[in-house]
C-alpha cells in the first residue's frame, strides 16, 4: 500500500517513523509520503488560505494548492486511489473503516486547517471521516490516527497476524481481559481458568468476559450485533451476575 498526505506541517508526521508502523516502512510493506502544499501556492507570500465569499469567521483553504499537489500525485502514481478528507461533517472512522481502507492500493489523506475548505476541493475526494463529535486544529492528528489503524491491519505488518482479530472491535465486541507472568501479584490473581490449558473453556471464557466489558462499558455495540445462542446465553448470564452484584 502507498500513502500519501497532503499537510501544511508534514513535521507532525515523525510520528510515522516509529513502532509497528516504522517497522512496516523498513520492510516495504508500506510507502508512506507526505507533501506540503505550501509549496504548490503561487502567492509570493506563499499564502493557502484567503476570506471566505458572503464574509464570515476566519479563512479558507484555497483550492489552487491542493488542486495542482493532487496532480502531481496523480502523475507520479497513476490509477485509482481513494482520496480522503478529515473534516467534522464526515462519516464516523471506526474499525470496519479501516477494514475497508485497508483492501486499497493507494491512499491519499488531505489534513485542513483554518475554518475550512474552499467547497470546490471536495471534487478530488472519494471519502469523508471524522473521528468523532470534536474539533480539532488541523486534520493531521486525526490522518494519523487512521494511517495507523488501516497499516496494522496490511499483511505481514503485525508480527502476530492473529492479534490483529482478538482487538476491540474486530467482531463488534470490546476485547476479553487479559494477564500474563506473575500468576499472583500482590493478591492479585490471574483467573483459574486461564491456567489449566483447557483451550475451550479459555475460549468460552474470553468470549463471555467480552460480553460482560461490552455490555458494562458500551452497551450500544451490542445493540448492533446479531448473537448466535451460546453468546446470547453467556449474554444472559452476565447480565444476571451483573444483576446480583447490584444488589
Amino acid at each position: 500500500m502507498r500513502i500519501d498526505v497532503l499537510s501544511l506541517f508534514p513535521d507532525m508526521f515523525a510520528p510515522m517513523t516509529q513502532s509497528v508502523i516504522g517497522k512496516a516502512l523498513e520492510r516495504d510493506l508500506l510507502e508512506f509520503s507526505v507533501t506540503d502544499f505550501r509549496k504548490y501556492s503561487k502567492d509570493k507570500h506563499m499564502h493557502v488560505d484567503d476570506t471566505p465569499y458572503g464574509g464570515g469567521a476566519g479563512m479558507l483553504l484555497k483550492p489552487e494548492p491542493i488542486f495542482d499537489a493532487m496532480a502531481d500525485i496523480n502523475a507520479a502514481h497513476p490509477g485509482n486511489k481513494r482520496v480522503i478528507l478529515l473534516d467534522p461533517a464526515g462519516k464516523r472512522f471506526d474499525q470496519q473503516a479501516a477494514r475497508d481502507l485497508a483492501q486499497e492500493s493507494h491512499l491519499v489523506f488531505i489534513c485542513g486547517h483554518y475554518e475550512g475548505y474552499d467547497e470546490r476541493i471536495r471534487t478530488l475526494v472519494t471519502d469523508e471521516y471524522s473521528l468523532g463529535d470534536f474539533v480539532l486544529t488541523g486534520g493531521e492528528l486525526g490522518a494519523m490516527m487512521m494511517i495507523d489503524a488501516t497499516a496494522r491491519l496490511l499483511p505481514g505488518v503485525l508480527g502476530n497476524t492473529e492479534s490483529a482479530h482478538t482487538d476491540s472491535f474486530e467482531n463488534g465486541l470490546l476485547e476479553y481481559p487479559q494477564y500474563t507472568r506473575p500468576a499472583d501479584y500482590e493478591g492479585m490473581q490471574v483467573p483459574e481458568v486461564l491456567q489449566n490449558g483447557n483451550h475451550q473453556l479459555i475460549a468460552q471464557w474470553r468470549l463471555k468476559e467480552s460480553l460482560r466489558r461490552t455490555y458494562l462499558r458500551r452497551p450500544d455495540l451490542l445493540a448492533d450485533l446479531e448473537l448466535d445462542k451460546n453468546a446470547q446465553k453467556l449474554l444472559r448470564e452476565v447480565k444476571r451476575e451483573e444483576a446480583d452484584k447490584a444488589n
